[in-house]
């Protein structure tokens, strides 16, 4: 059974990043008015994601996602065109209300793990040479959108063939940060209350 296009910017192969990359501008698809974002630096935990609620290429079954400082984004043409898509999600994605596309996911809750930290899809960068996807994430997902649960068995193998490793959750580095933050958030009051008093 033919598989339908993960991501345009994996179909024909996971291309590496150049190691320096120092940003660019991400546009939106309008051909009027687009929404322009800065980005500084590089992108981390960049994979591709079967999660339902991102933005995904026409035609695609994942989206790709990575990870910035918040410091890096600014909008700097056309943010009047942004709305916010859902507001009572987590991440609250800032999209074109003309074309759709999500051009910064933002989290506002700062007891998060990932406060500070914004989202991005990386494909829309005037640029290439950004770090390549490292990993698929939610990829069980994808069924939520209409894939034949039949083609899973063949999605996962395609995925591991391109090297990145398939996951229903996110990668075991960001599951453990999403960890260690619960842990020291559970472990505070605690460790506050045994803490010798000292002169």
């Amino acid at each position: 059974m033919a598989i339908q296009s993960l991501h345009p910017s994996i179909d024909n192969g996971v291309k590496p990043g150049t190691g320096n990359f120092s940003g660019g501008t991400l546009t939106c698809h309008c051909s009027d008015r687009p929404v322009k974002v800065q980005v500084k630096g590089d992108v981390a935990h960049n994979h591709v994601c079967g999660c339902t609620k991102c933005w995904k290429p026409e035609g695609s079954i994942l989206s790709q996602v990575a990870v910035v400082p918040r410091e890096n984004v600014a909008v700097t043409e056309n943010g009047d065109k942004l709305r916010v898509v859902d507001e009572s999600a987590v991440i609250q994605r800032h999209a074109c209300k003309d074309c759709g596309v999500h051009m910064d996911l933002r989290i506002e809750n700062k007891a998060h793990p990932f406060y500070g930290l914004d989202f991005i899809h990386p494909e829309l960068f005037d640029r290439e040479g950004y770090s390549a996807p490292g990993f698929a994430a939610y990829v069980s997902s994808v069924i939520e959108s209409g894939v034949d649960p039949a083609e899973m068995d063949g999605i996962r193998s395609r995925l591991k063939s391109l090297g990145l490793e398939p996951y229903d959750c996110l990668s075991p580095p960001l599951m453990d940060a999403i960890a260690t933050h619960v842990a020291k958030q559970k472990q505070a009051p605690v460790m506050q209350a045994e803490m010798p008093v000292t002169a």
